[in-house]
């Protein structure tokens, strides 16, 4: 079968060669999974998008998703691309007011939304948007002046026999149509709506599925926003491309429960999630007495020679295999339970994975593959092969796409996954992509002699102290991260005299330490502040950084209270840290620790 070249004609293809009957999407009802077949998913998809027909939509008109991940995306997302409209996903956790900025900027004509909290926010700012003419309910709630998504539905299925050739046109839309704009998060100025094609995603598919072994006996959680490039791509048009079924989780707070009753095969991921669970196992070890954190921590010591052994393709020795063996029944099979027991392999991309933490998963039979990309870029650049991974690398380049590292370190790419360009900003693009097709990511990194790519920080994150000291933070801080008492942590350095950093303690680890030697405090606060637990983070923190370079080395470590969140504008909504923003949020303290 030939490969797809548009969203369609991998949509109809897939339903074709699964069957009517086939598991597509789950989600969770009433406290139980329910499935929508190919065949179900299909109608839906139809009666829907004949809906928007009759309200006027059609090709090359802009309409927007604002919701969390739930069957209704995918089918509103299907239903814009079979009519040949290009659907602009926004992130549900966007304020009022960008949420208006990315309507207006769009030019909007209807917009799906999730519920009344949602609604709003486009009900309030309708003046400001006069290119917008639908908004449409997912959910089951009445919400004033808006079309329930079952109404469109019907208003479709009525006028089906006035739409025969609705399929015919569908696989007719051409490979270099836009199929959606997708804003970046804007992590420095306004955000900016990347145009990617029907070829950008599809060719992006077909690479990412020639490196991962995926098929209809397959099943993944989906829970990062379907607004993100990476969920969409890697956790949505692959797996139904490949016919495993897609499983909504509930919510991020639900993750790890619903790992455990779903059992999926394959899960995409950032490393927030993996970096949870491995702090949940070492957080589980030194809670439970002096002899169970000797065993965790010799397995974990096992482990990491067996995994050592295994990546290196170098034998395994009887002796070594003979206690991994105890140490997978005593420790390792306990993780592979957390995240429900069948995991072939996670991917993992958004940021940059602690090679620690991945080779304790791997340990554990939960191999990681690490890969990399951004949304103008389709996203996939690069991801590690399940036969082959580098652990600290993002794998080799996946085909069809071409990487080269400029004079000054940013890796370039160029390829059919590169964007059209950016919407209504030809200065932007042309700053982004070479006359050549060659596009700046704005990242640094190398290639090693087999083609392995090594991201080694955002090029505007690189910090130069003020003695000239060049330092990427991403590594530091992924170290920092994998002790269970750490939650977050940033540094500070860019023109300072020495860096120092930023740590959000885990609540829970820190508890739990303290309760066992008498320090106990009403307020989370006070807690804080008490010399012992100050000087036990401290020790945390130094003793994952003993071997950087002294000019590396934080000089001095700042608890904060609170963690740093989307709302006051410290994240992005992938969960990215703002820097800047971070910074400038705790200057007061940043500037009084210099002072001393």
């Amino acid at each position: 079968m030939a490969a797809p070249q548009t969203l369609p004609q991998l949509f109809f293809n897939a339903i074709d060669r699964f069957g009517a009957d086939h598991p597509a999407l789950r989600y969770k009802s009433g406290g139980a999974w329910r499935a929508i077949t190919c065949g179900e998913l299909s109608r839906r998809v139809r009666d829907v998008a004949l809906g928007l027909r009759e309200f006027g939509i059609s090709a090359g008109d802009r309409v927007a998703i604002l919701s969390m991940n739930r069957p209704e995306w995918a089918i509103a997302d299907l239903a814009c691309l079979t009519i040949g409209a290009a659907d602009v996903p926004i992130y549900p956790t966007l304020t009022k007011s960008q949420t208006a900025y990315i309507l207006r900027d769009s030019q909007a004509r209807a917009v799906f939304v999730e519920d009344r909290i949602q609604h709003n926010k486009v009900s309030e700012s309708r003046g400001q948007l006069p290119e917008l003419e639908h908004a449409i309910n997912l959910s089951t709630d009445p919400l004033p002046d808006a079309l329930s998504l079952e109404s469109v539905a019907q208003r479709g299925a009525a006028a089906e026999h006035r739409h025969g050739e609705y399929r015919n046109k569908a696989l007719a839309i051409q490979p270099d149509e836009l199929a959606t704009l997708i804003y970046t998060s804007g992590t420095t100025g306004e955000p900016k709506g990347v145009m990617l094609s029907h070829g950008n995603l599809t060719s992006n598919v077909t690479a990412g599925l020639q490196r991962l072994s995926l098929g209809d006996g397959d099943s993944c959680l989906s829970f990062l926003p379907l607004s993100h490039s990476f969920e969409r791509t890697a956790g949505y048009y692959t797996m139904l491309h490949a016919g495993a079924t897609i499983n909504y989780a509930e919510g991020f707070h639900t993750v790890l429960a619903d790992l455990k009753e779903v059992q999926p095969t394959v899960v995409v991921s950032v490393p927030r999630i993996y970096e949870k669970v491995f702090a949940g196992a070492l957080e589980r070890a030194l809670a439970g007495g002096a002899l169970k954190r000797r065993i965790f921590f010799w397995a974990r010591r096992i482990g990491d020679r067996w995994a050592n052994q295994v990546l290196a393709k170098r034998p395994v020795s009887f002796g070594l295999a003979f206690k991994r063996l105890i140490a997978d029944r005593m420790v390792l099979s306990k993780l592979r339970a957390v995240v429900g027991g069948r995991i072939r392999y996670f991917i993992s991309g958004g940021a940059p994975l602690s090679p620690d933490i991945a080779r304790f998963f791997f340990a554990a039979g939960l191999p990681v593959l690490e890969g990399y990309g951004l949304t103008e870029t389709s996203p996939i650049v690069s991801v590690n092969p399940y036969e082959a991974p580098r652990l600290g690398t993002v794998g080799p380049p996946v085909d069809g796409v071409e990487v080269k590292i400029a004079d000054d370190g940013e890796i370039l790419v160029r390829g059919p996954n590169i964007m059209h360009g950016y919407f209504n900003k030809p200065d932007a693009t042309r700053a982004a992509v070479t006359e050549d097709g060659w596009f700046h990511t704005g990242d640094i990194g190398g290639l090693d002699a087999a083609g392995y790519l090594t991201i080694t920080d955002r090029k505007k994150d690189i910090v130069i102290t003020a003695g000239g000291k060049n330092i990427a933070p991403q590594p530091i801080e992924n170290r920092v991260k994998v002790s269970a008492f750490v939650h977050n942590a940033v540094l500070i350095a860019d023109r300072r005299k020495f860096p120092l950093m930023l740590v959000v303690p885990d609540a829970e680890s820190m508890k739990g330490w303290a309760k066992e030697r008498n320090l106990t405090h009403e307020d989370p606060r006070q807690l804080l502040r008490s010399p012992d637990v100050v000087a036990k983070i401290e020790r945390e923190v130094m003793g994952n950084l003993r071997d950087l370079a002294n000019y590396q080395m934080p000089k001095k470590i700042i608890l904060l209270e609170r963690d740093f969140s989307i709302e006051r504008g410290e994240l992005t909504p992938s969960l990215k840290v703002k820097r800047r923003v971070v910074e400038e949020h705790y200057r007061d303290l940043i500037d009084a620790a210099y002072r001393e």
